[in-house]
């Protein structure tokens, strides 16, 4: 295992750029603007030198100085022009890194089984693809190719000086030792605590969207004393997590940036004594101070880029983490079912290892056309069952089939092509209402959306909006009450018009006066479907061809309406169940009318 980290530190690089969507090999292109840039920078330091040492020899003329004036205009116009193209290439690789990046961690979440997927909070995904993602800019833009540029101008510098005298170069690199030392104690020190920083950032980004996404509860409760609390305390335990980490180093890190660039205090005291031996000339001196200060401002770069590089490196190793979730297996041929019967077959399923069994053994039949109900108390594992037909998890043991075909065998878009899933939360995108809909079928007319909408009851609230259609749904739906938004999936669906549906409630929020047209809709909608209705109103699935009664993950009876009242004692005192709510309901309703009246 150790080897495994070590080999995929050593290649970080590598894989980031892997990311670049073919422009990776521009960064180098960059890295050389960047390297030319630098070393053009130079020249006015040599231009300087050959005025001053004509005007100490008294035979500068003006010719002469308009020359190296001009040089150093030429070059510091080369040095301006090369450190803007370099930057521009570095960006567009770095934002083509962002870019694929980005969509390669969401197409691993998409191709995830839903457990994968729910094992992260909101706020480390968050985290990482907003937050951690784009903090590999910077680094990836600058450090990498003006760092190469910082990295070779202290070299260049050190061979002018010992062209200049040898004991000036070895001079300015008088302080460097003792600067490397504290450089790398810093290292050591911040390196020990960068994973405790990732997960400190990360749990603090995990109550902050808690916090917000649930502050109407919040609210409601009268918890926001309680609530604030846990959110204002992360922030805390965060603040002085980082307070501590940099205490550790603060030391070490301002020894390390003040003897590491600190060429001056070899480089003067040096050329000075030359100076007075006459080894060396006022203007020789001049330039060997202008190199060495040259190498002062590099050498200071090198301990910021050095230290963005190691952020961006475990910010990469990081994001691999996540690249690393294994996708549900995806068959090389695809195979096509011959009709759209379901066969559960000893279908077992755990969300993990420790949690055990949730489902046990599940033997399960459902003909073409059919219309069959899942039903039973909460957790018995009625959404466990649809969400397995629906492949969001892989069984644990057993098979499900469509038509005679195992549907790990099928690829997972033509599992979703024939298969429409309706959950009582449904999520709608912050996008227009119209389009919201068409993701059912993302080339239907706008008359094929409408037509749906009608069906659903939808077409009414629809129009009475703002900007009808067009209006914005908000975020993850927000602008629309909670029926309203099943009225859109349930329109979604429809227009999707697969031939396996599945409902888990679909109208648990609908209001009564449009609850009966939306079920004849639906009805109408599913004839000659295979229907899967998980269902907790028991009057809606009565009429079904198969009632499934699960408790416990287990079948533990199934039949008709009128099979189940005469067999089955959980079936019956639901019903009775149903019913006396329902009678409470209408009481109630009926009481409201004449207190009206």
């Amino acid at each position: 295992m150790n080897e495994e980290v070590t080999k995929e530190e050593k290649k970080w690089f590598k894989t980031l750029l892997s990311y670049a969507k073919g422009s990776g090999g521009r960064l180098g292109l960059s890295v050389v603007f960047s390297m030319v840039s630098l070393i053009s920078g130079l020249v006015p330091y040599y231009c300087v030198y050959r005025i001053l040492d004509g005007y100490i020899a008294a035979n500068a003329d003006k010719s002469l100085i308009l020359h190296y004036c001009l040089t150093a205009f030429f070059a510091y116009l080369v040095k301006v022009i090369c450190f803007g193209i370099s930057t521009g290439i570095s960006h567009y690789v770095a934002f083509n890194v962002l870019e694929g990046l980005r969509v390669k961690v969401s197409d691993v979440f998409l191709k995830a089984p839903l457990g994968e997927v729910y094992s992260h909070s909101i706020g480390q995904i968050k985290s990482v693809i907003v937050d951690k993602i784009e903090d590999i800019e910077p680094p990836l833009a600058h450090v990498v190719p003006e760092g190469a540029g910082h990295i070779l101008l202290p070299i260049v510098c050190f061979i002018a000086l010992a062209f200049v005298d040898i004991r000036v170069a070895l001079g300015a690199l008088a302080a460097l030792p003792l600067g490397l030392v504290f450089m790398m104690l810093t290292f050591w020190l911040s390196g020990k605590n960068m994973t405790k920083y990732q997960e400190a950032n990360a749990n603090m980004s995990s109550m902050i969207v808690e916090y917000v996404e649930g502050i109407e509860v919040i609210k409601a409760f009268g918890k926001a004393g309680v609530s604030y609390e846990k959110f204002a305390g992360s922030i805390r335990d965060y603040r002085d997590f980082v307070i501590e980490w940099l205490e550790s180093t603060w030391v070490t890190m301002k020894l390390a940036f003040a003897f590491m660039p600190a060429t001056l205090l070899g480089v003067v005291p040096v050329s000075i004594v030359l100076v007075q031996k006459g080894s060396m000339t006022i203007s020789e001196m001049a330039l060997a101070v202008m190199l060495a200060m040259s190498m002062v401002i590099s050498m200071a770069k090198i301990e910021v880029f050095s230290n963005g590089l190691r952020q961006m490196q475990y910010t990469v190793l990081e994001i691999q983490k996540l690249l690393k979730i294994k996708s549900l297996p995806e068959p090389s041929s695809d195979d096509l079912p011959d009709g759209y019967s379901i066969e559960l077959n000893d279908v077992r399923f755990s969300y993990d290892d420790e949690e055990g069994e949730v489902l046990h053994g599940i033997n399960l039949g459902l003909k073409e056309g059919s219309f069959t109900a899942l039903v039973g108390p909460s957790g018995g594992g009625k959404s466990t069952v649809a969400k397995l037909i629906a492949r969001f998890w892989d069984v644990s043991g057993g098979t499900i089939s469509i038509g005679g075909c195992d549907i790990k065998n099928m690829k997972v878009t033509s599992l979703a092509n024939i298969v429409s899933f309706v959950t009582q939360d449904n999520f709608l995108f912050a996008r227009s209402i119209k389009e919201n809909i068409r993701l059912g079928k993302p080339g239907a007319s706008d008359e094929e959306v409408i037509k749906a909408a009608k069906a659903a009851c939808c077409d009414e609230f629809i129009r009475k909006l703002p900007d009808g259609y067009d209006t914005s749904a908000g975020e993850a739906g927000k602008r629309l009450s909670g029926g309203e938004r099943q009225r859109i999936a349930i329109a979604r669906m429809m227009l999707k018009n697969a031939p396996i549906v599945i409902l888990d409630e679909a109208t648990a929020f609908t209001d009564p006066e449009n609850e009966t047209k939306l079920q004849e809709s639906i009805a109408n909608l599913t004839k000659g479907k295979t229907l899967l209705v998980i269902a907790h109103r028991l009057s809606t699935i009565k009429n079904a061809d198969n009632i499934v009664v699960l408790d416990d993950g287990r079948i533990v009876a199934q039949g008709t309406q009128e099979e189940l009242m005469e067999s089955c004692p959980l079936y019956n005192r639901m019903w009775q169940a149903h019913i006396g709510a329902r009678s409470w309901a209408a009481g109630n309703a009926a009481a409201g009318q004449v207190k009206e009246a």
